[in-house]
């Protein structure tokens, strides 16, 4: 899907170039629009979060803050019309959850006054949406959901000692799975693994595409893609139907025996990072002074599925034995 569709977007950010609202007084309520991408257990959480900590920080619902959540069911090509709405009412900042909507906010914004604050981005560099992580841009910041990659791959090693050949599947078209993709090319020979990556362009892709990984991979990750993560059950099917455990991004899965494992991101943490900036923002900081953030290890954690485990034959490694992370 290309994401630069300047034409659309630029005639929607000039008709919104004076709708937007200025920084919230102390007796004013902030008005915040919420643009996610779809409903997803890791997304919701990221909102919720994200409310919640607003409201520790004194911006409370229902007193002097309120909510405008729009979501496009995963449609990219809905996205410019979700974020026209959202500032048609003017708020004083909107969350862009995930990369895709992101992207298609800041084709919008760049040429208003408007301010977004992203999260569950892995790369905004990559992505376009900032210059650098040690700086926002004039309509942008936010919070990464960057995994910790070498982290990742030292627990998959641990879980999985005899694995050697790791398979990745990824969406070439979304520049958030090429930037991770990378990241694992680069790192994985240090734990002794070898990259399959295979392209998945659609969710009608998934059960041929995973399925091609049989005998070709010993262990699966799958990362924090959309495509992937909002079809995970399409995944879990096929990967089981070839015998191929699985690690995740996301400890969903995990936690229903469909995926071996995960090693993963908290989502309520990013959701808490990209409320610390907009309480900034909405104390009159400007974005492009706001680095963006990024979940510190404490942020990960590991789940281990037991059924999982037991269908595969394997035993839990001593150096994982104290980890408290085993679900039934």
């Amino acid at each position: 899907m290309n994401w630069r569709r300047t034409s659309l977007w630029g005639t929607i950010a000039i008709s919104l170039t004076a709708m937007f609202g200025d920084v919230a007084h102390a007796d004013e309520v902030a008005k915040i629009g919420i643009a996610q991408f779809g409903r997803h257990p890791q997304l919701d959480l990221i909102t919720e979060s994200f409310k919640e900590e607003l409201s520790k920080l004194g911006h409370q619902e229902g007193k002097n803050v309120s909510y405008n959540l729009k979501q496009v069911n995963f449609d990219p090509s809905l996205v410019p019309q979700m974020i026209g709405q959202l500032l048609s009412e003017k708020p004083n900042l909107i969350l862009t959850i995930t990369t895709p909507v992101s992207q298609g906010a800041k084709a919008i914004l760049q040429n208003t006054d408007a301010v977004g604050v992203f999260a569950a981005v892995s790369d905004p560099v990559q992505a376009s949406l900032v210059q650098s992580w040690q700086g926002g841009d004039k309509n942008m910041t936010g919070a990464s959901d960057l995994q910790d990659i070498d982290a990742v791959l030292n627990f998959t090693h641990e879980l999985l000692p005899d694995a050697k050949w790791l398979g990745v599947p990824y969406n070439p078209g979304e520049d958030n799975d090429v930037a991770v993709l990378r990241i694992i090319k680069d790192l994985a020979p240090r734990y002794g693994f070898k990259v399959v990556e295979i392209g998945v362009e659609t969710v009608n892709d998934i059960p041929v595409r995973i399925s091609a990984f049989k005998g070709r991979a010993d262990v699966l990750y799958v990362m924090t893609s959309n495509l992937l993560q909002s079809s995970e059950p399409a995944v879990a099917a096929a990967a089981q139907s070839v015998a191929i455990p699985v690690i995740s991004a996301n400890d969903a899965n995990v936690r229903t025996d469909s995926f071996l494992a995960s090693f993963a991101v908290d989502y309520a943490s990013v959701g808490r990072l990209a409320a610390d900036l907009a309480a900034r923002i909405l104390k009159g900081e400007k974005p492009e002074n706001i680095p963006v953030a990024k979940p510190a290890p404490k942020d990960h954690k590991p789940v281990i599925s037991a059924r999982q485990m037991e269908k595969f034959g394997l035993k839990l490694p001593a150096s994982l034995s104290s980890c408290n992370c085993m679900v039934d």
